[in-house]
């Protein structure tokens, strides 16, 4: 019989990716045997084989055992906005000068100065009620003058849109969308 568990024996642990007796990697949606397995100089562990392995497999110290179903971790995201691309488009954007871009430029700003690139240095408030932003770049010394459009929260979303257009991204998940990385689920 197996020894009492203490509190520090308590420990989770995700499926391996491989089967524990013959290393071979798990597929997609392939069905797998885990089981805990208690050793008195190890303590608690947990085992994960593949069907031919568990047919193999001893019942010496199994604790406990269940049937799973490998799931192939969902590859991570790519990072939505890349520091380099931001800047690159609010440099190219600032060179052609264009004035129906005020508002990409200006969100662009505010998205690398919450980024730490750029840090707003001073705020200019003109005779017409329009505002100038001045940001430093913080690796490079640089100053940029960006006009404040004085965006309103109905117009913010278009822009965003826009930004993320030129950036090249995706649109956003559709909503209800299942999340990733989920764990697989289990049956006994």
């Amino acid at each position: 019989m197996a020894g009492p568990l203490n509190a520090n024996e308590w420990q989770i642990r995700a499926p391996a990716p491989a089967c524990g007796a013959c290393a071979c990697a798990f597929t997609d949606g392939e069905k797998f045997r885990s089981r805990l397995v208690f050793a008195p100089e190890e303590g608690y562990r947990r085992e994960d084989l593949c069907e031919r392995c568990w047919s193999a497999a001893t019942a010496a110290g199994t604790v406990s055992f269940w049937r799973c179903v490998y799931r192939a971790p969902a590859p991570p995201p790519p990072e939505p906005l890349r520091k380099e691309t931001a800047e690159s488009l609010l440099r190219s954007l600032m060179e052609k000068g264009d004035p129906a871009k005020a508002g990409v430029m200006f969100v662009l700003t505010v998205m690398l100065e919450r980024r730490r690139v750029l840090v707003e240095r001073d705020v200019r408030f003109h005779d017409d009620g329009t505002r100038t932003r001045i940001y430093e770049h913080r690796g490079t010394g640089e100053s940029f003058t960006i006009l404040d459009p004085g965006l309103r929260l109905d117009d913010l979303e278009k822009v965003q849109a826009e930004v993320v257009g030129l950036l090249g991204g995706d649109a956003a998940p559709a909503a209800g969308a299942a999340p990733t990385g989920e764990s697989s689920p289990c049956s006994t």
